[in-house]
């Protein structure tokens, strides 16, 4: 295979410049820090579920995990091109706390949208326990958005996909 084209971008894409990086790491921060601060704050206000606070919590806390660990300079290229040692080491939690946030997603979402509707009202006299209006809505709508961001993503992967085959934008020399 050759170094140009395409296949030259996957292997050594192109570096982005710090403040660039620094802004979108803080950005991706926001969100986790939400979920920490809406599952402590809620944390017994909802005794249909009680595990949605904890899997926000637990949620945003790995997810700051992931983002601080994607900062630490094991996971860069020296100038020369090779590799910190430490790489592997850094790859490996990179991948089992990835592997666990997907595991806890999808228990997230058995809890989650196994009691939609909840009651919201927490003075009612029925036998069915309530569930915080704010806490529940906002787990809700933060796993429905992480959906409907998987499903923009691969929509555009595939249109980007598809205008490289159309248009012949991929190098016929980069074969694979």
């Amino acid at each position: 295979m050759s170094d140009r084209g395409l296949i030259r971008h996957i292997r050594r894409p192109p570096q982005v410049p710090a403040p660039i990086l620094g802004c979108s790491k803080l950005f991706a921060c926001i969100i986790p820090i939400a979920q920490i601060a809406v599952g402590a704050v809620h944390l017994d206000d909802c005794p249909r579920q009680p595990y949605i606070p904890i899997y926000l919590i637990v949620a945003g806390v790995f997810s700051m995990f992931l983002t601080v660990l994607s900062c630490l300079p094991c996971t860069r290229e020296h100038e020369d091109g090779t590799t910190n040692p430490l790489n592997r080491i850094c790859t490996a939690w990179n991948s089992l706390t990835s592997f666990f946030l997907f595991c806890w997603f999808i228990t997230g979402n058995v809890w989650i949208y196994s009691i939609y509707e909840p009651n919201y009202n927490k003075n009612t006299t029925n036998v069915e326990p309530y569930c915080d209006k704010t806490l529940y809505l906002f787990a809700f709508w933060i796993t429905t958005l992480i959906y409907i961001l998987l499903g923009l993503f691969l929509a555009g992967g595939c249109c980007v996909l598809f205008c490289f085959c159309l248009c012949g934008r991929a190098d016929p020399d980069d074969g694979i």
